[in-house]
C-alpha cells in the first residue's frame, strides 16, 4: 500500500516482507536505501560455467555482473555439490530494461539498484527512536497475549529486495543475503520504486518484518502470527514519517 504525497509528488509505499537478515527480528521495521527486483533471470546452459558468454550478452541484453545462483551449491546430503552438477545449472540475476517516458524512443537503460529519494531517507532517520507494538492480542476470553522477545525498532539498512515469489526457504534466504545484502524481501516494492523513478516522485518505502522468509523452525508460523502486528508497525512508521516531512516542508 502506498500513501501519495500531493505537495511534492512524493510516494510513501509501506507493508510487510520477509526478513533475511539474522540480526533483525520480527516486528522490526526496514526502511532501505536500494531496491532491486530479483526476479529476472538469465537461466544458463547446463554445462556452461561462469567463464561462459550468455546468451544475448553481447547484444547487451544480459550480464554476468550481478552474480548467479548455482543449484549444485544446494545438493541435498552433504555441503559439497553433486559430482555430476545440477542440469538446472544456474540463473544468472539480471537488471531491468527501462525506457524512459521523456527519453529518446527505443533507448534504453538497465537499472537494478533502485535508490529511495535521499530527502526521505535522511527524515527516516529520526524515527529510530519510535515505540512500536510489541504483542498481539490474544483470541479469546483468558489468551495471553503473544509478545516478541524485545521490542520492535525502526532500522536504516542498505537493501530490500522485491520478486514475483513467497519466500519460505531458508537457503535461498541465506543467498540472498550473503550474496545481495538485502534485509527486507517482498513482492511489489520494487516494481513501485522504479515506476516512481520514471515519474520523477520522490519514494520511500517501509517494510515491517513479519516473518524470517524459511529461516524459522518447520513447525513455526510466524507470518500467521506477526502479520497484523507487522502491519500495524509499518502504518505507525509511515504515517509518522509523512509527519515528519510535512513538518520540514
Amino acid at each position: 500500500m502506498s500513501f501519495y504525497i500531493r505537495k511534492g509528488r512524493g510516494i510513501v509505499h509501506f507493508g510487510f516482507a520477509g526478513n533475511a537478515d539474522p540480526n533483525l527480528q520480527i516486528g522490526d521495521v526496514t526502511v532501505p536505501r536500494y531496491w532491486a527486483h530479483t526476479g529476472l533471470w538469465n537461466w544458463q546452459r547446463y554445462g556452461d560455467g561462469p567463464e561462459n558468454e550468455l546468451a544475448l550478452e553481447s547484444n547487451g541484453d544480459y550480464t554476468r555482473k550481478y552474480g548467479a545462483l548455482n543449484f549444485s551449491d544446494y545438493g541435498v546430503g552433504g555441503d559439497k555439490p553433486a559430482a555430476g552438477g545440477n542440469l538446472l545449472n544456474s540463473v544468472w540475476y539480471q537488471p531491468e530494461e527501462v525506457f524512459p517516458a521523456d527519453g529518446t524512443p527505443e533507448s534504453r537503460r538497465h537499472e537494478f539498484w533502485v535508490p529511495v529519494d535521499d530527502r526521505y531517507y535522511q527524515l527516516s532517520q529520526k524515527l529510530e527512536a519510535m515505540t512500536l507494538e510489541r504483542c498481539v492480542n490474544g483470541t479469546g476470553m483468558g489468551t495471553s497475549p503473544t509478545c516478541l522477545t524485545r521490542p520492535p525498532a525502526v532500522a536504516r539498512v542498505e537493501r530490500g529486495c522485491s520478486a514475483s515469489v513467497f519466500v519460505d526457504n531458508a537457503a535461498y534466504r541465506q543467498f540472498l543475503r550473503s550474496r545481495l545484502g538485502v534485509t527486507p524481501i517482498d513482492m511489489e516494492t520494487t516494481a513501485v520504486a522504479l515506476v516512481a523513478q520514471q515519474q520523477g516522485a520522490p519514494f520511500i518505502a517501509i517494510r515491517s518484518l513479519s516473518d524470517l522468509a524459511g529461516g524459522g523452525s518447520a513447525e513455526s508460523n510466524e507470518a500467521g502470527v506477526f502479520a497484523a502486528l507487522a502491519a500495524q508497525n509499518a502504518v505507525a512508521v509511515a504515517v509518522n514519517i509523512i509527519r515528519a516531512h510535512a513538518k520540514k516542508s
